[in-house]
């Protein structure tokens, strides 16, 4: 290919009359997809084998669009993307803990991307900067925290945020370990963590070399939440054997059933021995904006530091995660480092503004935009309607389950997180393997099915169902629909594993 050749191709993907018509095609696929998948009109969950999927998506490499096709090439591989995708905005996917984002938050995430805003120093990303500063404000001030004191920052999902605090409370609790490291003979320093805490907790241990096995469990009470007393017994064993505790790691709310620590006491108690409180609040931090179950997270104000994600309960698209500290001096203790070539010495009041200098990102994508958007457009407000709603759901569907005799509920839920067992009435009982394997085999086949998205988990050893309520538009005749092919897939197991008994 000539150079004349190469550059007319290469001006015309960068065409602006090229990109408005693709936008325009783009919007009416989408407004298409939702319609139908906001009424349930299709499978929630599109289930191809992963080995077909891959020779589909290889078969897309192989052949580029000829000259003059490119609207249509662009049209196919949309369509292609849609219908392979995950139906998440489908009232009928109720799964992990990612939700059915509000769709003109993307819109917003789409600007930041087309222009391709980016972050590290102000000057590459002057309004990303400005934004996310703003949306720090706005959620630490919801949260309790005293404006002008407190410090935050936006990085890429909850495990690299967790990391990020954590990589924090080591350096002020080890001193020079950042540029010495480990250099005690003593006692290997621990974490006190939630027994239930996410896998983030020790995949941090492991990175920050403190190694995964110094993470120790603190246990649960009966609502599975931190048991305050156990805690207290941990730091005075750690205290009496001279064994640094870089942090107590408490959870609002943990993973499996949604439990939220009683932070207050926890508080008190960190205060007590002198110890780093951290709290992981991904899913749990929303509540801020809601007057009916803000009081989940009463203490959290108090934590040295803590992670919301927004990209969980603040329903914007994934991954935008925040880091606050209380105290703002600590916001420079993660990364101790000089980079002449980003960092301009000729402006050093610059850096309070240069996010490169508080996270593990040097380029950084835009990842407040979304969010940014969605609540200049409507307000904060809608974050508390959007946890209401859900929550709401999520205790509807608990009534139903307990007033049907042949499911089982695990826990009373405090969030929009409901762990239950299909445990059907039999002539010959089932063992509770038996009934943990039973419920693993019915959420296969529904999500196979395309019929309802959930989840599974272990609940005290034995198989369980999981569901996140993520999506407001859930209503009770999906809930009511979910226990009815719950039901029957349970009972057309049976009926098949009897009869081949028989």
């Amino acid at each position: 290919m000539s150079a004349t050749s190469a550059r007319d191709r290469i001006r015309t993907l960068y065409d602006p009359e090229l990109i408005e018509a693709l936008g325009k095609r783009l919007m009416h696929l989408l407004g298409q997809h939702f319609a139908t998948v906001e009424n349930s009109a299709g499978n929630v969950l599109n289930w191809v084998p992963p080995e077909e999927n891959i020779a589909t998506a290889r078969a897309t490499l192989e052949h580029s669009a000829e000259p003059g096709t490119l609207p249509e090439r662009f049209d196919e591989m949309v369509r292609l993307a849609l219908r392979r995708g995950h139906n998440l905005h489908d009232p009928r996917y109720i799964g992990h803990q990612v939700p059915a984002s509000v769709p003109l938050a993307g819109l917003f995430d789409a600007l930041g991307s087309l222009t391709n805003q980016v972050m590290a120093i102000y000057e590459m990303g002057p309004w990303a900067t400005s934004v996310e500063r703003a949306l720090v404000e706005l959620w630490g001030d919801a949260i309790g925290l005293d404006r002008g004191t407190f410090a935050g920052v936006v990085t890429h999902g909850g495990s690299l945020a967790n990391l990020t605090a954590l990589l924090t409370a080591r350096n002020i609790a080890l001193g020079d370990v950042w540029t010495r490291g480990f250099t005690s003979s003593g006692p290997a320093p621990v974490l006190l963590a939630h027994a239930d805490a996410h896998y983030s907790i020790a995949r941090t241990a492991g990175i920050l070399g403190l190694g995964t096995g110094q993470v120790v469990k603190v246990p649960l009470d009966d609502r599975r939440r931190m048991d305050v007393s156990a805690l207290r017994t941990l730091l005075m064993q750690c205290r009496q054997s001279k064994i640094p505790v870089i942090a107590v790691v408490a959870c609002a709310c943990a993973t499996p059933i949604g439990a939220f620590d009683p932070l207050v006491p926890i508080a008190d108690l960190c205060e007590e021995f002198g110890v780093w409180m951290h709290v992981d609040a991904a899913h749990g931090g929303a509540v801020a904006f809601s007057e009916k179950h803000k009081e989940l997270i009463a203490g959290l104000e108090r934590a040295d530091s803590f992670i919301c994600d927004a990209h969980k309960t603040l329903f914007v698209p994934a991954l935008c995660a925040f880091v606050f500290y209380r105290q703002r001096e600590h916001r420079f203790e993660a990364f101790r480092q000089d980079a002449p070539y980003l960092f301009d010495p000729s402006s050093p009041g610059m850096a309070e503004y240069d996010s490169g200098m508080l996270t593990v990102e040097c380029t950084k994508r835009a990842a407040a935009y979304g969010l940014w958007g969605l609540t200049a457009l409507c307000g904060p407000g809608l974050f508390g309607d959007l946890i209401d709603t859900t929550f709401e759901q999520t205790r509807i569907l608990y009534e139903l389950l307990r007033a049907a005799p042949d499911f089982e509920t695990l826990h009373e839920p405090q969030s929009n997180i409901l762990v239950f067992r299909y445990h059907p009435e039999l002539a010959t009982p089932l063992s509770a393997e038996q009934v943990g394997d039973l419920n693993r085999q019915i959420r296969r086949e529904l999500i196979e099915s395309g019929e309802f998205y959930i989840v599974q988990t272990m609940f005290n050893g034995t198989g369980a169902l999981r569901v996140c309520v993520m999506n407001p538009l859930t209503e009770l005749q999906h809930l009511e629909d979910l226990l009815a092919s719950i039901r029957r897939i349970g009972q057309n197991r049976i009926s098949k594993d009897s009869a081949a008994v028989a």
